[in-house]
């Protein structure tokens, strides 16, 4: 994989449903153009130091598997295993499960379904998704990296034709400072928007995942990293602004039906056609980011420090498959727990439980940079990570107070994964005879 690639990965996973949903509940809970763009820099910010650390990290690491071999050798093979158990085995397959139902409705709304075949519609999303990451890494970075990089211009192309058509008004966007009637309590409409467009960048780390598929990484990595989020950030704050623009604060009722008022007023009847087809290519995308990068944390986990693979259980997974050199079990494992999760219903409330100790582990993984043995000489550091461990902090406090119920039974589920590694990979006892 080269710049374009890898550049696409960090663009792909972060541009998906999000940035058609959540730019519309921030806007109406702020309630004031210019906190909305206060939000979205400052999280830009909190995201670029990320970046910045993760970009060390992945070149000091040019392997697949990302966050779970940082933890590996910053905090020990517990921590990490802990960090894997959660990415292979309950987020991830939850997440691509959310993502392939959500799609179906703007799948529909292109082209009406058969209620039989839309029912199936997720779980036959997830086998082609499978099938293009089994047979091949070149084949699945070249579709990915095609929807990924049309997502640009597409977005680009909503914000350029509500500026040339004239439905954007600057009006809309005045006064920028006062908060509109009905907003929501300043402090927590900050924190809520803050979690909101936290989530909405999310994933820009996932280059890291495959960091052993990309051709010089000393080079190709920060490029794909740093310009990919610049790149997403631009593109936020112009979306945003264009969509509050076009549709005024006041009128905005609820996430989904603002994508219709937005299509509409821009493409008058074909409105929801359009802004369907622009939500399916972002959300299929990031699906494609998704099942590229998460068979190799299950890959990376299977092997020891050496290289070599692991015994027991685990060491189905370290393997490569012969022909197409893909993790091909890590591949169909993925696809499995997606599957499976699917036909349980169970995605929404996976997400919920598992969100606070997402960021627990994106503070972790920045913290690793301060137990390297070889410090780091850059000029960002100490105050990139510091600025991503306290932001990460600051937003997992909030998830605790805001839920804590679902915060802390998902860290119980995560913790959890100490006796499965037990089980997994203890070594059996010798008989004497």
């Amino acid at each position: 994989m080269g710049v374009w690639a890898a550049t696409a990965v960090v663009t792909g996973e972060a541009i998906s449903l999000g940035i058609f949903l959540t730019p519309a509940a921030m806007a109406k809970s702020l309630g004031s153009p210019a906190l909305l763009a206060a939000v979205w820099c400052a999280l830009a910010v909190m995201t670029l130091a990320g970046a910045l650390c993760f970009t060390e990290l992945a070149v000091r690491n040019p392997q697949d598997g990302g966050e779970y071999i940082y933890l590996r050798r910053g905090f020990g093979r517990q921590v990490a295993f802990l960090y894997g158990w959660m990415a292979a085995v309950v987020m991830y397959p939850g997440v691509a499960a959310a993502l392939c139902v959500g799609t179906v409705p703007y799948l529909q709304a292109l082209e009406p379904l058969p209620a039989q075949l839309a029912a199936a519609l997720p779980a036959l999303l997830l086998l082609v998704l499978g099938a293009l990451n089994y047979f091949g890494t070149r084949l699945s970075s070249g579709v990915m990296t095609i929807l990924n990089w049309l997502k640009v211009p597409v977005l680009a192309g909503l914000v350029g034709w509500a500026l040339a058509s004239g439905h954007a008004s600057l009006a809309n966007l005045t006064p920028l400072a006062e908060r509109r009637p009905g907003s929501d309590p300043l402090i927590g409409a900050i924190a809520g928007a803050a979690i909101s467009a936290f989530f909405c960048f999310g994933g820009w780390w996932e280059a890291g995942k495959i960091a052993g598929q990309v051709r010089n990484p000393a080079r190709t990595l920060p490029i794909a990293f740093c310009g990919g989020v610049l790149l997403v950030t631009a593109l936020y704050l112009l979306v945003s602004l264009a969509f509050v623009s076009v549709v005024p604060m006041q009128q905005i009722q609820s996430n989904t039906a603002f994508v219709a008022q937005f299509g509409q007023a821009l493409f008058g009847s074909a409105g929801g056609r359009v802004l369907s087809a622009c939500v399916v290519l972002s959300v299929l995308g990031g699906l494609m980011v998704l099942s590229m990068a998460v068979p190799r944390v299950t890959y990376a986990l299977a092997r020891g420090e050496s290289g070599e693979s692991q015994s027991g259980a685990l060491a189905v997974f370290a393997r490569l498959h012969p022909r197409f050199g893909t993790p091909a079990n890590g591949v169909l494992l993925q696809t499995g727990m997606a599957l499976l999760v699917l036909s349980l219903g169970a995605f929404d409330r996976i997400l919920a439980f598992i969100i606070f100790s997402a960021v627990v582990f994106l503070a972790l993984t920045a913290a690793t940079l301060f137990r390297t043995i070889t410090p780091v000489d850059r000029w960002w550091y100490p105050l990139a990570p510091i600025v991503f461990i306290a932001g990460s902090g600051l937003l997992a406090l909030m998830l605790l107070l805001h839920a804590p119920g679902p915060s802390l039974l998902g860290a119980a589920v995560v913790l959890a994964g100490l006796p499965v590694r037990w089980l997994l990979v203890r070594k059996p006892t010798s008989r004497r005879p």
